[in-house]
């Protein structure tokens, strides 16, 4: 039996629905996903397996105007990866418009040496009407002649929903060519555990701190391990994190009115560790200034970018 195998990414600005398809796509939640754009800062990569083929999917930041060095390097990651794998979903939500934006970024794709097949995907189907979906799919299939390229596939899909999702696993697998297997069954992502508990605190802490911070939060862990005087049937993990902004004024923010933010983040964040680990956490958690971190290169590399 033929063994399809290889990478595919997903790309477009940022909020177009990316993480939340990768994570419906893999079946399980291996990418933080939030309503408030430049979620996602480092690649992630979910893996779907199955008895003909093996696709590692990477999800990828956002394409933006980068106002920071941290958005330089975001960008960059991301046309770094466009070269490395086999196809790129190209993300565009239903409910907008195409723009300027979404234009330059297809037609990044169309001047790269190695380019990889292209999948058009009109996502957030569920927050469209049909007749807003039809527009939308008219306006996708017009762009092959606009910037030059050709959709190997054009697919409504939905992740919140779950429609097409199981279509969309079996056409971007169906665009890989033959290879083996690179990562065990069963596997879904091969990131760290300590940076999965990272972006599980940072998710909470986006939806916690609404609008008023988005993109000044990081979190470090600190220290993480099972505490040692716990019976191997009743285990507790510990973790010491904390969670980083960039000026002295967003330290009360993210506290709260006597302490009261910072505890709702901790008692969800913890709630969300507990059920990824599945064993009873305790989470130390505290803020921590760092000067302009995202403008800062030393600060960048500390905290991993």
């Amino acid at each position: 039996m033929t063994h399809l195998s290889g990478f595919s990414c997903f790309v477009g600005r940022p909020n177009a629905g990316k993480s939340t398809l990768v994570n419906a796509l893999v079946g399980t939640k291996v990418a933080i996903a939030s309503d408030k754009p430049q979620t996602t800062r480092h690649i992630v990569k979910g893996i779907v397996t199955r008895e003909d083929a093996q696709m590692v999917i990477l999800d990828t930041p956002g394409v933006h105007r980068p106002r920071t060095l941290l958005g330089e390097r975001l960008n960059q990651l991301v046309y770094d990866t466009w070269s490395e794998v086999d196809v790129v979903g190209v993300c565009l939500p239903c409910p907008e418009k195409i723009g300027p934006g979404d234009r330059f970024l297809i037609t990044q794709l169309a001047e790269l040496t190695h380019r990889p097949t292209l999948v058009a995907l009109a996502t957030k189907v569920d927050a469209a009407s049909d007749a807003r979906t039809r527009e939308h799919l008219l306006d996708i299939q017009g762009l092959e002649g606009e910037l030059g390229i050709q959709w190997a596939e054009i697919i409504p899909v939905s992740a919140v929903s779950g429609v097409n999702v199981d279509l969309v696993r079996d056409l971007l697998i169906a665009q890989l060519p033959e290879g083996p297997a690179y990562y065990p069954d069963g596997e879904v992502t091969d990131e760290p555990t300590e940076t999965l508990i990272a972006e599980l605190i940072r998710e909470v802490a986006l939806a916690e701190a609404r609008e008023e911070l988005p993109h000044s939060i990081a979190v470090t862990i600190e220290e993480m391990g099972l505490r040692p005087d716990r019976p191997e049937d009743k285990p507790l993990l510990d973790i010491y994190a904390n969670l980083v902004v960039e000026r002295d004024s967003q330290k009360p923010i993210v506290v709260g009115r006597q302490g009261a933010r910072i505890k709702q983040i901790g008692t969800l964040a913890r709630e969300r560790i507990s059920r990824l680990m599945g064993m009873p956490v305790y989470l130390d958690l505290k803020v921590k200034v760092l000067k302009e971190w995202q403008r800062d290169p030393k600060a960048l590399n500390r905290l991993g970018f």
